[in-house]
């Protein structure tokens, strides 16, 4: 790779005298989440698990998301090498929380170990890995340096690149190019990054299929949803998923005009972060609406006009709840979520105008008129309706987003495939 540019060995100085401040101010964060303190050594690369013997496959992701975007693919590549192991390392209190429940066989948690040297080579000298697969754009300097230098193959997976972020690595086009020639699969998740990527001079960057469509349905508990169906009962529901702050607003007007004309009509209204849930009730309040709340343990009750669904890790069940969806983050520059979540739980799909997380797949749905895209809360409430009052046209569009879905499928096995031979070259 010849000798690192001045801009990374000033960032790896930097990091390594930083890393005790940066480290005490993790372990405050993981505390304050509950995290036991046995675990907080783990971000300075201190394992609490043995190494499996025989062949590890290390996946690395930022957050909840991109870690749970690679757990069908480790049970893919489980089930086909029936003696390999695997590690999933992220960084956040919540992924590893909601990872604990969801693992694959022969797959353990870590949390990953700060950008410092010495954090690195610890976990690289206790785990040492037959191949290192990084998520989307989670590019520490030092991990990627350190971890190359083993002679680990390495792959990056479904690698997404903002227009913004891209101007920036362009700027520093030779940095950026000796940072990411580490990788020697790229994965692309959309066009556009495989242009930003190639535009640097990483020629062999590929687009494929966006890994988080390939996650498969998102899990619930049958019993939970069977009570969540007895409470409600024969009400209309509809879902609005993973609102942001000013989206809240917009899906509680969308859904005041809507009891005008169907006031049976039970509205779940699930934040992304829950812990909004106190300024969310004060907006339903004002809204003039009555509602219950998961956290406080309540069911919808036939009263209640919306269900504030303020807990993590139950998603699944309220997209398995719901027939309509409208999935939020894409009413603000957020750039939208993730939409193959409803989609394969086959849950008729709305969504707002702002979705460049997402663009190609967005575009894909349009096409396949497997999505209605909205600008306001009066439209969203037209859609809606249109849906609540046309049951044929509502199971038409749940069945194009439910084949949607199911189109994706055939790319897990050439993507398992792929990585398997950087391990087993034939």
């Amino acid at each position: 790779m010849g000798r690192r540019p001045l801009p990374l060995r000033l960032y790896a100085a930097a990091a390594n005298l930083l890393a005790p401040v940066a480290y005490n101010r993790v372990k405050a964060k993981l505390r304050a989440q509950g995290i036991p303190p046995a675990r907080f050594g783990e971000r300075m690369g201190r394992a609490t698990q043995p190494r499996p013997d025989g062949t590890l496959i290390w996946f690395h992701a930022a957050s909840v998301g991109e870690s749970l975007s690679v757990l069908r693919l480790i049970a893919h590549m489980a089930q086909a090498h029936d003696d390999w192991h695997f590690l999933i390392t992220s960084g956040t209190a919540t992924s590893g929380k909601i990872l604990a429940d969801r693992l694959p066989p022969r797959c353990t948690h870590q949390f990953a170990p700060l950008d410092s040297g010495p954090a690195v080579g610890r976990f690289l000298n206790h785990w040492h890995p037959d191949l290192a697969v990084f998520v989307e754009s989670e590019f520490w300097p030092q991990m990627l340096n350190k971890t190359h230098a083993t002679g680990i193959p390495m792959a990056l997976l479904n690698a997404r690149i903002s227009d913004g972020s891209a101007r920036n690595w362009k700027r520093l086009s030779t940095t950026a190019r000796h940072l990411l020639s580490v990788f020697s699969m790229i994965h692309c998740q959309d066009k556009r990054t495989e242009g930003h990527l190639r535009d640097i001079g990483l020629t062999h960057a590929q687009v494929g299929q966006n890994l988080k469509s390939l996650s498969g349905p998102l899990p619930f508990d049958a019993e939970t949803l069977d009570q969540m169906r007895h409470s409600i009962g024969a009400r209309p529901v509809w879902l609005a998923s993973s609102t942001h702050p000013g989206e809240d607003e917009i899906v509680l007007e969308a859904h005041r005009q809507l009891l005008e004309t169907h006031p049976e009509l039970l509205l779940i209204l699930v934040p992304r972060h829950p812990e909004r849930a106190g300024d969310i009730a004060a907006l339903i309040g004002k809204a003039g609406l009555r509602h219950a709340q998961r956290s406080a343990g309540a069911l919808p009750g036939a009263g209640d006009q919306v269900y504030l669904a303020d807990t993590l890790g139950e998603t699944g069940l309220w997209y398995a709840l719901s027939p309509i969806t409208c999935l939020c983050g894409s009413f603000s520059p957020v750039g939208g979520h993730n939409p193959y979540e409803p989609a394969h739980a086959g849950s008729a799909l709305i969504h707002g105008p702002l979705y460049a997380n997402f663009a190609d797949t967005y575009g894909e749905l349009n096409t396949a008129r497997a999505s209605t895209e909205v600008t306001d809360a009066g439209a969203l409430a037209g859609a809606v309706a249109q849906w609540l009052d046309d049951a044929a046209a509502l199971q038409g569009a749940r069945d194009r987003v439910s084949a949607f879905a199911a189109a994706q499928e055939d790319a897990l096995d050439a993507l398992a495939l792929d990585l398997s031979a950087l391990v087993d070259p034939v």
